[in-house]
């Protein structure tokens, strides 16, 4: 771990300033994190914000910049005016990155800086054409150069007393739509309170795949009981919001489940 902290500061130290595409999610805050304590003043973070995206994550991603003293902005990233986007293809995600990043890109050029995120080695195992599109575009991710892992970014997010380093992983709301199932403001809204529902019962991870008008609840096997114990107000909540039937995946939580 201390070598690989040693390379990913080598690297950092080698640009003059960075844009951090930051989310608030345990690689991101690690990141910046570092990129702060190398580069000082000379760093700025840039989160997302869309309907993607709910409003509990970015609020915790500004306090965590303001924790730093780090340079914030927030961008709308008008995700769901691209018809190819909302069609839900296998690409959906390569379109999102690609719109998203260039124009973090257009702002890093502003700064003269260089942009860079939180990809680690442990995504490269999954679908991630989103991957794609940040190598077409040229953004660096130090995580992946220098070969750390997700579980070992928790452990030096621990080790540096991040306030998320135990924090559930979160992609964008999108990735709980089936492919070929068109994205909108409404069914994102869904998800997110369902989630958002389903998080105050201190689950350790938590998805809720939309197909509509049943809602698939994906939690670890361990946490089922939970699920279970709670399950007459789960679906009396779920169905206020228009599902018709609730299933608990027998599977468990999976990273990117509808990928398979």
């Amino acid at each position: 771990m201390q070598s690989k902290l040693k390379k990913i500061k080598a690297v950092l130290s080698n640009y003059k300033g960075v844009v951090v595409a930051f989310s608030g999610g345990v690689d991101s805050s690690l990141l910046l994190k570092l990129a702060t304590q190398v580069l000082k003043e000379n760093v700025v973070a840039v989160t997302a914000v869309s309907p993607l995206h709910p409003k509990n994550e970015i609020e915790d991603a500004k306090k965590f910049t303001k924790s730093l003293r780090c340079k914030h902005l927030l961008i709308q990233s008008h995700e769901l005016a691209n018809p190819r986007f909302i069609s839900n293809t296998k690409n959906r995600c390569y379109l999102c990155k690609l719109q998203v990043f260039t124009r973090i890109k257009m702002i890093a050029t502003k700064y003269g800086y260089s942009v860079i995120e939180g990809s680690n080695k442990s995504d490269l195992s999954d679908y991630r054409p989103g991957i794609r599109a940040l190598k077409k575009l040229k953004i660096k991710s130090p995580f992946i150069e220098t070969g750390m892992t997700k579980q070992e970014i928790r452990v030096l997010a621990k080790k540096l007393h991040l306030p998320n380093w135990n924090k559930p992983s979160m992609a964008c709301l999108a990735s709980r739509v089936p492919y070929g199932r068109i994205i909108n403001k409404p069914i994102l809204q869904r998800i997110g309170k369902a989630e958002i529902y389903l998080s105050r019962l201190k689950l350790s991870q938590i998805r809720v795949r939309d197909h509509f008008p049943v809602a698939f609840i994906e939690v670890y096997p361990n946490e089922f009981n939970v699920v279970l114990n709670n399950r007459r107000k789960i679906v009396r909540y779920f169905k206020k919001l228009g599902y018709k039937y609730t299933v608990l995946d027998l599977a468990g939580y999976q990273t990117g489940s509808l990928n398979k």
